[in-house]
C-alpha cells in the first residue's frame, strides 16, 4: 500500500540556541593548532604578512591590549575569509611580527568579532561550537536586540580585547571599489565614548580600518584559466575545441559567459532584454525582479529601503529553517499534518533563499569589466565573481564560491580614528559627526586601495 504523504527533503529544524561569548583556552588551542589548516583550504600555501610599513596595527593593539585606548577594527569583508583569517594571523603571528619591530604586547594578541547571527545557522555545527568560544558576538540586522548590543557596548568598554565589525555589513566582492557602507560601526563608536566620557574615563575610543589584499603568482594565472573553461562549460561555450577558445582573447571570453548568464536570468525573471542599456542597469532589473520573487513568495509588502528589505527577508526565511523557540521537543509534539506543513514551508523558504542569493551578489556585481591591461588580482577577482555568478543563478550560494589560491595575502591598515576626540561636535550635530567620520574613514580605505594598486601591479601577468 502506497504512504499517503511524501515526506520532505527540506525540514525544519529546532532553534539555535548559543551559549554566551566567552574566551576558551581549549577552543583558542584548537584554533591555533587547526586555524591554518582551514586557511589552508580557504588560502592554500600563502603566507600572511603585514605590510613592510605598517606600523598602525602594532601601536593601535598595543595600546588596546594595555587598556590605553578602547579599539574598533573596522576590516573590509571583500572575500568571505577575512574573519577567520585575522583570528588565526593575531592568534598566531602578529605577536612574533611586533616583536621584531621592538613593539611587545601585554598580553596575548586577540580580536572579538561581530556577526551577523545567520552565521551559526548555515555555518553548521562547527562555527556554533567555535564562535561563542571565542569570544565572537551575534546580532541580529532586523530584530530588536538589546542583549546583542548590550554585549557589544560591554566588550568595547570593558573588555580585554579590540571588537572587530565590517562595515561593509556583508561580504562586498571587491578590493578595488567600495560599495556600501554601513554607519553602525561609527554610531557605536561614538556611543561607547560617550558612555566612558560620561564614567569620567579619558580612555579614547579608536577605529581602526583595516584592508586585506591577496598577490598572485604562475599558479593564480593556471587556475584562472581552470576557473573560467568551468564557466564556459556551465555556459556551454564549448563549441569549437579548446584551440578555438584559445584563439579568443581572455576578457572576450569572459564577456560572453557574462553576457549569457545575465541573458539567463532576464528569461528567468521574463524580463526583455535591452542592449540598449549596460550590464549594471540590466543587471539591476535582475536584482528587482528577484527582489519582488522573494518578497511575493513570502507574501510581504516591499516597504523601506533596498537593504532593509533585504535583511528583513533573509530573517524570515532562516526562521522558517530554523524555527525560532521551538526546540526538538516541540517538533516531535507535533502530528504528522503539522510537521509536513511545517517542512514544506521549510522548503519553500529555500527556495526563496535561491532568489535572495541572487539579488544579493547580483547587487555587489554591478561593477566595471577589466581593463586589457588590468592586473592578474583584477582579473582573477572579476572571474572568481562571474563563477559566483553562474553559480547563483544555478540556486547556488555563498558556500559553492571558488576561491583561487593567492601567493601573499597582504594585511594594510590605516592610522585610526580617534571618536573619543571628536565628542564636542559629536554632542553638537550627532548627524554631521557620524557623517564626517564615515568619511574619513571611507577615504582611509581609498588611501589604502590606492597604495596597495602600486604594490601590487608586480603581480601583473598577461592572460
Amino acid at each position: 500500500m502506497r504512504k499517503p504523504y511524501k515526506k520532505p527533503v527540506i525540514t525544519a529544524s529546532p532553534d539555535i540556541q548559543l551559549g554566551e561569548p566567552r574566551i576558551s583556552k581549549f577552543v583558542i588551542f584548537l584554533v591555533r593548532l587547526l586555524g591554518r589548516l582551514y586557511l589552508f583550504l580557504f588560502c592554500g600555501i600563502a603566507r600572511i604578512i603585514i605590510h613592510k610599513e605598517e606600523s598602525n596595527l602594532y601601536k593601535a593593539m598595543q595600546r588596546s591590549l594595555a587598556g590605553k585606548s578602547r579599539c574598533i577594527i573596522a576590516f573590509r569583508h571583500p572575500n568571505g575569509g577575512e574573519p577567520q583569517l585575522m583570528t588565526w594571523f593575531f592568534l598566531f603571528k602578529l605577536r612574533a611580527l611586533a616583536a621584531s619591530k621592538g613593539i611587545k604586547f601585554p598580553r596575548w594578541p586577540h580580536a572579538v568579532f561581530v556577526y551577523s547571527y545567520e552565521v551559526v545557522r548555515y555555518g553548521g555545527w562547527v562555527a556554533r561550537y567555535v564562535m561563542p568560544n571565542v569570544g565572537a558576538m551575534p546580532i541580529h540586522h532586523t530584530k530588536m536586540d538589546s542583549q546583542g548590543m548590550s554585549r557589544i557596548y560591554r566588550a568595547i568598554t570593558e573588555g580585554p580585547y579590540p571588537v572587530a565589525l565590517a562595515p561593509e555589513g556583508r561580504v562586498s566582492y571587491t578590493t578595488e571599489t567600495i560599495p556600501r557602507l554601513e554607519p553602525g560601526v561609527v554610531r557605536i563608536g561614538f556611543n561607547a565614548a560617550n558612555r566612558l566620557s560620561e564614567r569620567g574615563s579619558d580612555c579614547p575610543v579608536e577605529i581602526l580600518p583595516l584592508s586585506i589584499y591577496y598577490h598572485f603568482g604562475s599558479w593564480g594565472k593556471f587556475t584562472l584559466e581552470m576557473l573560467l573553461k568551468k564557466i564556459e562549460k556551465a555556459c556551454g561555450c564549448t563549441q569549437g575545441g579548446s584551440r578555438g577558445r584559445r584563439k579568443i582573447p581572455f576578457l572576450e571570453r569572459v564577456r560572453q559567459c557574462r553576457d549569457y548568464i545575465l541573458e539567463a536570468n532576464e528569461a528567468r525573471y521574463r524580463i526583455k532584454s535591452d542592449i540598449s542599456l549596460s550590464f549594471e542597469e540590466r543587471l539591476e532589473q535582475v536584482v528587482n525582479a528577484a527582489l519582488e520573487s522573494a518578497e511575493g513568495m513570502l507574501g510581504i509588502k516591499g516597504e523601506g529601503d533596498f537593504f532593509f528589505r533585504v535583511h528583513k527577508m533573509r530573517q524570515l526565511y532562516w526562521d522558517r529553517i530554523y524555527l525560532p523557540e521551538v526546540g526538538a521537543a516541540d517538533l516531535e509534539a507535533m502530528t504528522p499534518i503539522e510537521k509536513n506543513i511545517t517542512d514544506l514551508r521549510t522548503g519553500e523558504a529555500w527556495y526563496i533563499g535561491r532568489h535572495l542569493e541572487l539579488l544579493d551578489f547580483g547587487w555587489h556585481f554591478r561593477v566595471p569589466f577589466p581593463a586589457e591591461d588590468a592586473p592578474l588580482h583584477e582579473k582573477i577577482e572579476y572571474t572568481q565573481n562571474l563563477w559566483d555568478f553562474a553559480s547563483r543563478t544555478m540556486g547556488g550560494a555563498f558556500s559553492d564560491r571558488v576561491n583561487i589560491f593567492p601567493r601573499k595575502v597582504i594585511i594594510k591598515s590605516a592610522p585610526p580614528i580617534n571618536l573619543s576626540e571628536r565628542l564636542p561636535s559629536y554632542h553638537k550635530n550627532k548627524k554631521a559627526a557620524i557623517d564626517e567620520a564615515m568619511s574619513d574613514l571611507e577615504k582611509s580605505y581609498k588611501d589604502c586601495i590606492a597604495e596597495s594598486s602600486k604594490w601590487l601591479s608586480y603581480s601583473f601577468l598577461s592572460v
